[in-house]
């Protein structure tokens, strides 16, 4: 086998360790440190939020980190702060003790979600990297799948403490020897080419020849192609982001409880369907309109959630839910087509830590238009409107050109 897919077996794991724990998982931390420790809602979500914002300043320089200290040494790095991070999460005797937590997680986090799982990917393939992606983004799916009922259960078990102690241990154990096996390989060291195409030789873009300077993010922060891919995915994130946050919420008075709980878990099995189907597509097309239609298909689930009605609900959690997950992908697999491969690394980070301080802001900002306006249909109006905005902005950047 090509020892591609077993880097991207690796990121998969790493995707869901990550989204396990610094995504999904801090929804469960929120709630069981208000019951146990009976501090505020608004003062846990604070905390959440600064650890989305430290980690956003983290990985726009995840790219140097990678340069200087190499792949395996950045990750290993991210490994024991994601660990010591859900552990200081899980022992927290005070609510500043909160904020150092998030500060570790931020690192964790900022290491091996969406900026560090595609370095991982993106010197193995070229022709099947849209595929490759999208398999390894999966993982995300499945760590939000797996790990809110592991973590409900290992809470009521050991205590928040314990379940703390528990996962931080678990994410040591399989991810430090798992980028060690995985990440430190090369496809010029294995003598391949990317996607497995023969052997490496003079020629090949992974050996040999000067390195190719890389652009500074302020020629990168100029330029239209990056500006309408950043801007694009961060409102779609943005609008995404905070709806999902009040999902349940807007589900539950016509589903009820369990009924709203099941949607959404109908919503994240429709994500990891529709990073399939992407998947199998996104290397034959142009990414752009791709990702236009991404977000005119969440339009329309947008607009069916409007309804207040049962079967429109469902079939609105259906699209929204097959174009949540490409949200993700996508930019790194539009950036590989419009920038020089020695930019891609920066470029990904940078338009991933844009996206990330922007939407850090979404789930309060859903939270207060619901209050202000008494209701969700203003929230889904304005979502629609971001995702319109969105879905304009990424075709304009077709007339960008490209830097390759």
């Amino acid at each position: 086998m090509f020892f591609g897919w077993r880097v991207v077996g690796a990121a998969f794991v790493f995707a869901v360790f990550a989204w396990g724990i610094a995504f999904y998982g801090l929804s469960v931390l929120l709630h069981a440190i208000h019951e146990t420790r009976g501090w505020p809602i608004s003062l846990i979500s604070a905390a959440i939020t600064a650890h989305y914002l430290m980690s956003a300043g983290l990985m726009a320089y995840l790219d140097d980190a990678h340069r200087r200290f190499g792949l395996v040494a950045t990750t290993r790095a991210g490994v024991v702060a994601l660990a010591a991070g859900v552990l200081a999460w899980g022992l927290a005797a005070a609510p500043w003790q909160l904020f150092a937590a998030a500060a570790l997680t931020a690192a964790g986090w900022a290491a091996t979600s969406t900026a560090g799982i595609s370095a991982m990917l993106l010197p193995w393939f070229r022709r099947r990297r849209g595929a490759a992606l999208s398999l390894a983004f999966n993982g995300a799916s499945f760590g939000g799948v797996l790990f809110i009922p592991l973590w409900v259960a290992l809470s009521a078990r050991l205590g928040l403490a314990g379940a703390a102690a528990a996962v931080a241990a678990a994410s040591l154990a399989v991810l430090w020897p798992l980028a060690g096996r995985y990440l430190r390989p090369t496809p010029a060291s294995l003598g391949v080419l990317p996607d497995g195409e023969g052997a490496s030789g003079a020629a090949s873009p992974t050996s040999g020849g000067a390195p190719s300077a890389v652009a500074s993010r302020r020629a990168l922060l100029r330029q239209p192609r990056f500006l309408t891919l950043s801007s694009a995915f961060a409102l779609g994130l943005f609008s995404q982001v905070g709806l999902v946050a009040n999902l349940v919420s807007l589900l539950a008075p016509r589903l009820g409880d369990a009924g709203a709980a099941s949607a959404v878990s109908l919503t994240a099995v429709c994500a990891i369907l529709g990073r399939l189907l992407l998947g199998a597509v996104v290397d034959r097309v142009d990414r752009r309109l791709a990702a236009a239609g991404n977000f005119v298909l969440q339009i329309a689930g947008l607009l069916l959630l409007l309804d207040t009605g049962i079967a429109p609900a469902l079939l609105g959690c259906v699209l929204f839910g097959l174009g949540l997950g490409n949200l993700v992908s996508l930019p790194p697999l539009i950036a590989e087509r419009e920038f020089a491969p020695a930019d891609l690394g920066r470029v990904v980070a940078l338009v991933v830590a844009i996206n990330q301080a922007v939407f850090s802001f979404a789930p309060a900002i859903f939270g207060a238009l619901h209050d202000l306006a008494g209701g969700y249909a203003a929230p889904l109006m304005l979502a629609t409107a971001l995702h319109l905005a969105a879905a304009v902005l990424v075709l304009t950047g077709r007339g960008a050109g490209v830097s390759r």
